[in-house]
Order: structure tokens, then C-alpha cells, then sequence
């Protein structure tokens, strides 16, 4: 994977009517600007899935827990096991719906992620599509000029 010191380190070899360097040096350092902003927002992300994982665990020691204490609350009373029973439910619903919570908000901020990159690459294509018509342009330009010295 390109990390934004490999965009900021990549030299180009020069030609006859290569691009201009402080053109390309400029536009390379925009997308390292922008690459390192995605790097770190993809880090950040995987950091935070990484304590979401790390919170369902929690919730699963949970609930196993609060089983184990529903077969030790079985042992006494009926009607102490009943309501524990309903209680360890609740719980346990309760730490489901926030684990669903969890994953859904993580998979909606992928999304966005998602999303976002999607923009950035589109703007790139415009971006690179411009620029092709702008050399295009001044190529056209520079051949008419050496036409008419020609013919001159």
C-alpha cells in the first residue's frame, strides 16, 4: 500500500516536453495532503473497530457470566431463579442491542469512508481529464505557431 511519504518521494524521469515539475511537485504534494488525511482517518477507523471488537467481547463475558449466574440462581428459590432469569434477559438484550449499535455506527462510518474516497478519486478523474485538455490545447496551440513560422 502507498503511504504518503512514497507520493511525497516519487520522482518522475524528464523528457523533451515532459510536465512541469513544480506543476507535478504541486499537485503530488495535494495528494499527499489529502493520502495522509485518508491514511489517518483509515487508522483511526480500524483503531476504533478494534475497541468496538474489544467492547462486544466485553459483552459476551458478559452474558456468559450472567448464564453462569442464572444456573447458580436455579439452585435457590423458584421465584428468586424467575425474576434473575428475567433480569439476565433483559441484560442480555440490553448488551446485544448495543453491540448492534456498535457494529451498525462502525459499518455506517465505513460507509462514509466509502463515500468519501469515492468523491476524491472522481474529482481526480475530472481533475486528470481537465488537465489532459489543457495540454491537449496548448500542444495544438504550440503546432499552429510552428505551422505558420513553416509557412511563412
Amino acid at each position: 500500500m502507498l503511504t504518503p511519504l512514497d507520493i511525497q518521494n516519487k520522482e518522475f524521469s524528464r523528457s523533451i516536453r515532459g510536465y512541469k515539475e513544480t506543476e507535478v511537485d504541486s499537485f503530488l504534494d495535494e495528494i499527499t495532503v489529502d493520502y495522509e488525511k485518508l491514511y489517518k482517518e483509515n487508522i483511526e477507523l480500524k483503531d476504533k473497530i478494534s475497541v468496538l471488537n474489544e467492547r462486544i467481547e466485553h459483552y459476551k463475558n458478559i452474558e456468559k457470566t450472567l448464564q453462569n449466574t442464572l444456573v447458580v440462581a436455579q439452585n435457590t428459590a423458584e421465584e428468586v431463579s424467575h425474576n434473575a432469569r428475567k433480569e439476565a434477559e433483559l441484560i442480555i438484550k440490553e448488551a446485544e442491542e448495543n453491540a448492534r449499535k456498535i457494529i451498525e455506527d462502525a459499518h455506517n462510518e465505513v460507509v462514509k469512508i466509502q463515500k468519501k474516497y469515492e468523491e476524491i478519486r472522481k474529482e481526480l478523474l475530472v481533475f486528470k481529464t481537465r488537465f489532459k485538455t489543457l495540454l491537449n490545447s496548448q500542444l495544438e496551440t504550440v503546432d499552429m505557431f510552428f505551422n505558420e513560422i513553416d509557412a511563412k
